[in-house]
């Protein structure tokens, strides 16, 4: 995928817009492995995203032992099975013994690693992984510890999949996306934006 700018009524576009476009949400994957170069690119999207007063809170389990995938699939009673078909899992752990912001760094780091994944050609999903329960027993996150042997203090915030999408879903058109979820200088007002964005062209 290429980072071409586009001019449009005299704006220029270009760089992440039209990845953020295109990206949706894939849970089909073919069986092609990510490639080694590809991996290297992610763990450095992963390492630039920002963190709370860049205190690195987050660190990260890169999976992709099919055995593990597998398990990692049942980390949860639903929600996550497709994990077993991806190539390539990548666990979102925060440490709370660093910061009580250990969530949102985890989180940013989550969305970026997406953007760069589907800039290279892959599909992505989110797996939630806090607040969610293995069974009636145990937590996802307890079960995910107990899995990949993180210590208690690293806690776990989702889980990526990632792979060759076998499955293809149309953008969003620009005009489906929700504007009145956006307000100007105060609740009560709605921001009167162009409402109609440039809207993007293939699939993702």
């Amino acid at each position: 995928m290429t980072n071409t700018i586009v001019r449009r009524s005299g704006a220029v576009e270009g760089g992440v817009l039209p990845v953020l476009r295109s990206r949706r949400s894939i849970r089909r994957y073919t069986d092609r492995a990510v490639s080694e170069e590809h991996q290297e690119l992610l763990v450095e999207a992963l390492l630039r995203s920002p963190t709370s007063r860049n205190g690195k809170s987050w660190e990260f389990v890169l999976v992709d032992d099919r055995a593990l995938l597998e398990r990692l699939a049942l980390a949860k009673s639903q929600g996550g099975g497709f994990l077993r078909d991806a190539a390539l899992a990548i666990v979102l752990a925060g440490d709370s013994s660093k910061s009580d912001v250990w969530i949102e760094d985890a989180a940013i780091a989550g969305i970026v690693v997406q953007v760069a994944a589907h800039s290279l050609g892959l599909g992505t999903c989110w797996v939630q992984i806090r607040n969610r329960a293995h069974d009636e027993n145990t937590s996802a996150e307890a079960y995910v510890q107990r899995l990949l042997e993180l210590p208690e203090h690293m806690k776990v915030a989702a889980v990526i999949s990632i792979g060759h999408p076998a499955e293809s879903k149309p953008t969003i058109p620009a005009g489906d996306l929700d504007f009145g979820k956006v307000r100007h200088n105060r609740y009560s007002e709605i921001r009167q934006g162009r409402r109609h964005a440039p809207q993007a062209s293939g699939r993702s």
